[in-house]
């Protein structure tokens, strides 16, 4: 049964829409989509092909007036820098930057709750300026802005990965706290979510430089009773750099990235069943929440670009319950 959102039928819009995270979550809920916005053909595609629309493109060149009225606003924003951090001029330091269509539709529509989600490196960049613009562009367009980082390892999915989320409400509720959603803990595994034998044979990486730091590291289960909710690197291919690591697939994933080179680029290799191998397409939509009749229509290339720009659906859903719950 889904949940209610406290204003019937709550419409929300997916800006920087990648290939619909946000609407998944929101969609649980009982929330409809009104607006979505995408640049990217690849994320259009996928889009289209699960949701049947198509995202606009372009977010610079869409005015805010021609967005229909909402009650939440989604977006994963890329992070830039504005290049007058740091002098307090709040909404006018983001112009150039993507962050400042979110601010102008914000600040026209009012929409009742801003969900957004950025790199965990947000924090730090540009020595907290960024951040801080951030923040209080969002007060002075009228929202009290929450922020907190979490580890998706920590809610029940077998992937590292670190963001930063921010709820804003509207600054008329007068919500004056807000708490993020708890950690889970819960038991999980990267091989409880992965695909059988037969349907990955393209995926195994055939090197003579694959070293392990023990001589049979996956017959030691006792090591790994204990469920570690991150990952375990377990041995190297060549000389051990960037998407030359081997993992253990009773730990987690590593963080699923959109770049990155190396034999086990942008998903990490693993030694699965005797073998060395990257994950599959369907598995990175496993590692990051996605339901399982989530089509995948692009490319395997593009697919995992795909996973690794999108976001994590079950934290969503829970910072998203525990929204519904203050508001109640």
């Amino acid at each position: 049964m889904k949940k209610k959102f406290p204003k019937k039928n709550f419409t929300f819009i997916d800006l920087f829409a990648g290939i619909g995270g946000f609407r998944i979550a929101l969609e649980s809920f009982g929330g409809r989509c009104v607006f979505s916005s995408d640049w990217d053909k690849h994320s259009q595609l996928t889009y289209k092909d699960n949701f049947g629309e198509v995202p606009v493109g372009d977010i610079t060149k869409v005015n805010e007036k021609d967005i229909p009225r909402h009650n939440v606003l989604c977006a994963g924003f890329p992070c830039q820098a504005f290049s007058v951090s740091g002098k307090r001029k709040g909404f006018k330091d983001t112009r150039g930057t993507l962050f400042f269509d979110i601010a102008r539709i914000a600040k026209y529509h009012k929409p009742e709750i801003l969900f957004l989600e950025n790199v965990k490196n947000l924090e730090r960049h540009n020595k907290g300026k960024t951040l801080q613009v951030i923040c209080d562009t969002l007060d002075e367009i009228g929202y009290d802005v929450f922020k907190k980082v979490l580890n998706a390892s920590h809610y029940g999915v077998p992937q590292s990965r670190k963001r930063i989320y921010f709820i804003a409400f509207r600054k008329n509720l007068g919500v004056k706290d807000f708490y993020f959603p708890e950690p889970t803990f819960k038991k999980v595994r990267l091989k409880d979510v992965l695909e059988s034998k037969s349907k990955t044979k393209k995926y195994i990486i055939k090197r003579d430089d694959i070293k392990f730091y023990n001589k049979v590291p996956e017959l030691k289960e006792n090591i790994f009773r204990s469920y570690p909710l991150s990952p375990i690197q377990i041995g190297t291919i060549n000389k051990g750099g960037q998407g030359e690591r081997i993992y253990s697939v009773n730990g987690h994933a590593i963080t699923l990235s959109a770049y990155g080179g190396g034999a086990g680029g942008k998903t990490g290799a693993y030694l699965v069943n005797g073998v060395v191998r990257k994950l599959s397409p369907k598995e990175c939509a496993r590692v990051m929440g996605f339901p399982e009749d989530f089509k995948i229509s692009v490319t395997n290339n593009q697919a995992y670009k795909l996973f690794g720009n999108s976001i994590i659906v079950p934290v969503l859903k829970d910072i998203f319950k525990e929204v519904i719950q203050k508001i109640k």
